[in-house]
């Protein structure tokens, strides 16, 4: 019978995953880096595709043994026709090849390093060191999550969890309970046994009686075992629900009179940027869209991005719905709350002051982090009011994307994992 084998490895033919995972692994400082430099020169809706990334040959190379310069060498040319042995071969002069923008007739050189990273492997370092400031674990949900923790000792089990010591303390007390009062009645016998001794030579019948039950005593405290099954104690584990990172997104866009098409569009580009970011990274996560312009409303995806729906602004319309979403939805003791809201800091006059105190009493006690991004190099009014609260909350920032090669820079600063430079 023919034995067919079908190779279902994600590897095409020729290819070896190892070696690829190691030299991404190993270069990945200066992967990283290409990245970075790529997404500059790309547009937002075409982020999830694959890359040719470059690498300078100097960064990758390694040190290695050779000969060096000089020195009195025999070799081996087959095929020559030029010389013959003995000849004296003059030196080749040196070039400084590589790349130039002019051509040259001397001199060797060598190309950058340039691969293909696919869509996954460009995704994973894109957002590799970004994260959740300040996410906690805080709920168990329908399905929870379980971890094996120590729960004291059980009578069976499978002999790699077999407890020694706890084995050998338990026989050792048994043969202590079972043999003490054996113990202290030979120990008497054997005194009495001793007394009779010193006033005869011992052929008494006493003497012989004596002697019948401490040999009875002895076997019997002889058939103790060492060690029996009911001393066996095993390691026991139980398993347990353990909390998980339940975490809830609200993204709220400004999309008023003021907000023109260069501006929404830079609006736009940080939510969906945002949005890769969280449906890659975090399977339960909730995202919670708002768009308000005198009226905000709560919509789907497809309308948050492609609504073309404007008008007046009022920005705590806004602020005022998301308390109402988290209070009804959302509490605060189950879910790791987080805002991003999007504006060009054009308000109506004197609701700015309305939203910071909305802010301050009843949104940041109850949220983990809150992102204010303006779309706008000016600052206006809500900029203003929005600036009092920056360094009195550590969890409050605030940041500007003047355009569209600010956005990756500040979503980085924004959402860094602690510990990690911008």
């Amino acid at each position: 019978m023919a034995l067919q084998i079908i190779d279902r490895r994600l590897a095409g033919k020729n290819k070896s995953v190892g070696n690829r995972e190691r030299f991404v692994r190993r270069y990945k400082e200066q992967i990283a880096d290409a990245v970075r430099r790529a997404v500059s020169q790309r547009g937002i809706r075409d982020m999830e595709q694959a890359e040719n990334i470059t690498i300078p040959r100097k960064d990758i190379s390694e040190p290695i043994f050779h000969h060096g310069q000089g020195g009195i060498r025999d070799t081996v040319h087959p095929g020559n026709a030029e010389h013959v042995r003995g000849d004296r071969i003059e030196r080749p002069q040196g070039g400084a090849g590589g790349r130039g923008s002019q051509a040259s007739d001397s001199g060797e050189g060598e190309d950058d390093f340039t691969f293909t990273l696919t869509k996954e492997e460009f995704m994973q370092l894109f957002f590799e060191d970004l994260a959740l400031p300040h996410l906690l674990r805080t709920h168990i949900g329908e399905n929870p999550q379980w971890k094996s923790r120590r729960a004291g000792y059980s009578q069976d089990g499978i002999p790699n969890n077999l407890a020694v010591l706890r084995t050998m303390r338990g026989a050792l007390g048994r043969r202590i309970a079972l043999g003490k009062s054996a113990h202290r009645e030979l120990l008497a016998l054997q005194a009495e046994l001793d007394a009779l001794l010193a006033q005869d030579d011992g052929t008494s019948e006493a003497v012989a009686e004596l002697q019948r039950r401490i040999d009875a005593l002895t076997a019997r405290i002889g058939k103790i075992p060492y060690l029996d099954p009911i001393d066996l104690r095993f390691r026991a584990r139980t398993p347990v629900p353990v909390p998980s990172s339940q975490a809830v997104m609200f993204c709220v866009m400004d999309v008023s009179g003021s907000m023109d098409e260069t501006r929404k569009d830079l609006a736009k580009r940080f939510f969906i940027l945002l949005y890769l970011f969280l449906t890659r990274h975090y399977e339960t996560i909730d995202i919670v869209f708002i768009r308000h312009h005198t009226q905000a409303a709560e919509v789907s995806e497809e309308q948050f991005f492609h609504s073309t729906e404007s008008g007046g602004t009022v920005v705590s319309s806004a602020l005022v719905l998301l308390d109402q979403i988290i209070r009804a939805r959302y509490p605060q003791g189950d879910w790791n709350i987080y805002v991003a809201q999007a504006s060009d800091g054009d308000n109506f006059t004197n609701d700015s002051g309305i939203c910071r105190n909305l802010l301050v009493d009843k949104i940041l006690p109850l949220v983990r982090y809150f992102a204010y991004v303006q779309v706008a190099e000016e600052e206006q009014n809500l900029w203003d009011e929005y600036s009092q609260l920056a360094p009195l909350y550590s969890h409050f920032a605030m940041r500007k994307v003047g355009a569209p090669g600010d956005i990756y820079p500040v979503f980085r600063d924004l959402f860094k994992k602690e510990g990690v430079a911008a």
